[in-house]
């Protein structure tokens, strides 16, 4: 039985467990980080207002996070690195619980007066905006709070009548500075008792901006490429970002010009680029478009603004190349005379054969929704080369020239027959504000992932139901692929956070965008992020995945080229087709179709590695079971997926159920597929995803200091089952290490492994029992070191898994296979 103590510390672990695996961005925290990037500031109270505990009542946390600001306090932190601090409370039930903090608690803003930079001083506490009194309140003060409101202010103090303020909460008796902290919430301060202030006067300031240099440094952030970007610029000693209000192609001239960046300037809102971290510093810019540098357009004061990241703008400056399309002599950016680029110059589209279809395709490429055609006189006649004729588009090009049409400069018309058009002033993906801006999130490169859109300033996520290739295609083409699109549903690439925006999309195939395709309110749905709908963009054209011209039952331990080498520790989801010997042994019959039994390794054609102890509790009758190869997500079939009836079982002579020695099994895969087809004697299929693991030579030792091996399986996450295969970084342990935590429990025949990180608890519960564990060798093939047997105490300290050592059956597992 547990006793109280040992009770309590494991509550705290398991809190600490919860508090390092979940969290979201929150932007007022970043502003409290230090140097090393860990919150350091002043807040002591939860988000549901809960006073915090001191960091000293919990048991080891300071000692499990030396170094990362722990103390005799109990201000917030986050010593895991997460962006939001947290800290340990007592609930009501008066047990120990953890919770993110407030971290607008101390926050300040301006009210009543000129400007944002000016009026009485209102302080955020406890979820309640207050005042202070302007008792003793002075210039030091003042100080402060210009320099919490942002850098480069000269402060002066002031007082202002309570009886005018709309907030009646007084907060604060008396605050007093000394002027050199960065925090209202540094100071020493006395709380208000119901007592009076100075003459019935609340504390006041002025900010004003102290003149910056002439020149504003500009460069771009979080862009695929060096001409695209999230707009940052450098005023008082940081960079920061702008916000899109009042955003447009003028802007995004004048910042191309400044980078010295040739091409087609496009603004882009929305946090297209990414958000941004630190503060807004610009708003409301109103370029012309002929200025030189952003500094000279017309905008409000450096640091005013009533923006989030969210509202981050961007631009492109893309380069010219052939094809590129614009709109010449209109009053506005999104009408005009079609002009088409080819070989360094500019010119006209003859208007024989044009149809409303042309023009959907024409202004979706400049970024519009829609659009029609005009009467070319509108905007004058033009000089110059007509470039293209008969054009025809069916609707579903992301550009003019994917559409047929003649040769180049190839016509017979004149300019009185130039193509016009006027888009709609709607962006669909970029430039003024947009219905439904599109990203993909957590695929393994730009063509695919988790569908997102952003409704309302927050990026939400599409639920599945009904989701299909139609649905893929559009949003595909909405993000400019051209090729065959496919749907992906359960979460294939993870669930995402934040609201599901949308349910049930019900696309033909020839929408514009999504927005086309939506038939219900936003936040109408019956869904769990489980349920969240992703996409494949040029499915099949990815050149980063070359096929196996020939697979033999001697190849083994091969892995894509194009496999993502990224650690990824603590049992995160694995790239597809990363670990093509993944095997699954499966229960099959009607009742329970389907469940995993235990994870398997490929070590040959026609037969798989695992434990056997997986077949301790369903006994091993061969047709209980059957063998998946080439699976990633369990409940998505894959393109290389198949399912294989087992022919045998064989479990090593030598095991008992009793024990946890000679736990090693091998299982023969019957050329006949578990669904019925293929022939017997050809057992399982290999191709790029299927590839068996090398066996280790006859007590082949895993090579010291090794970085590179791996459990991988669908495993327990922390929180259920996953449904796409995992993956963690783990290292083998030393046999005394291993002999030292398990004494007699650990034979010659085994191995033990955990994290090699001291922050991060993984072992075998990141994989399956059964499943494999494979190290690369130094010639880069790679080899099934160890099979998980037992002794996965999950994420507790000090409890490595244990692994059938594979080298020490080789000599058996030759024999029974026949090599």
């Amino acid at each position: 039985m547990m006793d109280a103590s040992s009770g309590f510390f494991f509550t705290v672990w398991v809190l600490l467990l919860i508090a390092c695996c979940d969290g979201s961005p929150f932007t007022e925290c970043i502003h409290g980080k230090g140097k090393a990037g860990f919150y350091e500031g002043f807040i002591d109270v939860s988000e549901s207002g809960v006073k915090c505990m001191n960091w000293s009542e919990v048991p080891s946390v300071r000692e499990r996070y030396s170094g990362k600001g722990l103390g005799e306090h109990s201000f917030c932190r986050n010593p895991d690195g997460r962006i939001r601090p947290w800290c340990f409370f007592t609930n009501n039930r008066g047990r120990v619980d953890w919770g993110y903090c407030d971290c607008k608690q101390g926050s300040l803003r301006l009210q009543g007066g000129r400007s944002k930079l000016d009026g009485t001083v209102e302080v955020y506490l406890n979820g309640v905006w207050g005042t202070i009194c302007s008792n003793g309140w002075d210039d030091r003060d003042a100080a402060v709070v210009c320099r919490q409101l942002g850098q480069g202010y000269r402060a002066r103090a002031r007082s202002s009548p309570l009886s005018r303020l709309a907030v009646s909460v007084v907060h604060w008796q008396t605050v007093e500075c000394e002027g050199h902290e960065g925090d209202l919430l540094e100071c020493s301060r006395t709380v208000w008792n119901g007592g009076e202030c100075n003459n019935q006067q609340a504390a006041a300031v002025s900010c004003t901006p102290v003149e910056a240099s002439a020149f504003v440094p500009v460069r771009l952030s979080g862009g695929p490429s060096a001409y695209e970007g999230r707009v940052e610029v450098y005023h008082a000693g940081q960079w920061g970002t702008v916000c899109d209000d009042q955003w447009d192609d003028n802007d995004a001239e004048v910042v191309c010009r400044q980078l010295g960046l040739g091409g087609i300037a496009k603004a882009w809102l929305g946090a297209y680029f990414g958000s941004g971290s630190g503060r807004v510093l610009l708003d409301e810019v109103s370029c012309t478009g002929n200025e030189f540098s952003i500094e000279q357009c017309p905008k409000p004061i450096w640091g005013e603004h009533n923006c989030d990241h969210t509202e981050d703008a961007g631009v492109s400056c893309t380069p010219l190349t052939d094809g590129a399309v614009r709109l010449v002599g209109g009053a506005k950016g999104f009408e005009g005379r079609l002009e088409v680029h080819y070989r360094g110059q500019w010119g006209t589209v003859c208007d024989d054969g044009w149809t409303q279809t042309n023009t959907q395709v024409v202004c979706r490429q400049l970024g519009f929704r829609s659009g029609e055609s005009v009467s070319s006189r509108r905007f004058g006649v033009a000089a110059g080369p007509i470039m293209l004729d008969d054009v025809r588009c069916p609707g579903r090009e992301p550009t003019i020239t994917h559409c047929s049409r003649r040769g180049w400069l190839k016509h017979d018309c004149t300019h009185n027959q130039d193509v016009a058009l006027v888009c709609s002033p709607q962006r669909s993906r970029h430039g003024a504000p947009t219905s439904v801006p599109v990203r993909l999130v957590g695929g393994e490169n730009e063509r695919e992932g988790r569908v997102e859109i952003l409704v309302g300033g927050r990026w939400g996520t599409v639920c599945d139901d009904g989701w299909t290739d139609q649905d893929a295609e559009v949003v595909c083409r909405q993000l400019g692929y051209s090729g065959m699109a496919k749907a992906r549903v359960m979460a294939y690439f993870g669930e995402g956070e934040g609201p599901i925006h949308i349910d049930n999309v019900k696309c033909s195939g020839g929408e514009r965008t999504l927005a086309d395709c939506i038939k219900q309110p936003y936040g109408t749905h019956n869904c769990r992020h489980s349920e969240d709908a992703g996409v494949i963009c040029d499915y099949g054209l990815q050149k980063d995945a070359p096929m196996v011209k020939e697979t033999t039952s001697s190849m083994c331990g091969l892995r894509l080229s194009h496999t993502r080498q990224k650690r990824i520790i603590g049992g995160e989801n694995s790239p597809r087709g990363g670990w093509p010997w993944q095997a699954a042994v499966r229960l099959r019959g009607s009742q329970a179709d389907g469940r995993l039994v235990c994870g398997a390794t490929l070590i040959h054609s026609c037969w798989i590695l695992t434990s056997a102890h997986c077949f301790k509790r369903y006994g091993n009758n061969t047709g209980l079971y059957k063998v998946r190869v080439g699976d990633y997500h369990s409940l998505v079939p894959e393109e290389y997926e198949e399912e294989y009836a087992v022919e045998k079982i064989i479990l090593h002579p030598r095991y008992h159920a009793v024990s946890n020695d000679y736990d090693l099994a091998l299982v023969r895969v019957s050329g006949h597929r578990a669904h019925g087809g293929g022939a017997a004697g050809e057992c399982v299929r290999l191709n790029r995803l299927v590839l068996p693991a090398c066996l280790p030579i006859r007590r082949e030792r895993v090579p010291k200091g090794i970085s590179k091996c791996y459990i991988t399986g669908w495993g327990d996450t922390g929180r259920a089952y996953s449904k796409t295969l995992q993956q963690a970084s783990i290292s083998v342990l030393s046999k005394r290490h291993c002999e030292q935590r398990y004494s007699d429990q650990f034979t010659s025949r085994m191995l033990c492994a955990g994290s090699s990180h001291d922050n991060h608890r993984v072992d075998s519960c990141r994989g399956d029992s059964g499943g494999p564990l494979v190290c690369e060798r130094s010639s880069g093939s790679w080899v099934v070191y160890g099979v998980t047997s037992w002794g996965h105490a999950c994420r507790l300290q000090d409890a490595p898994g244990v692994y059938t050592k594979v080298s020490t059956f080789v000599p058996w597992i030759k024999k029974v296979i026949g090599q």
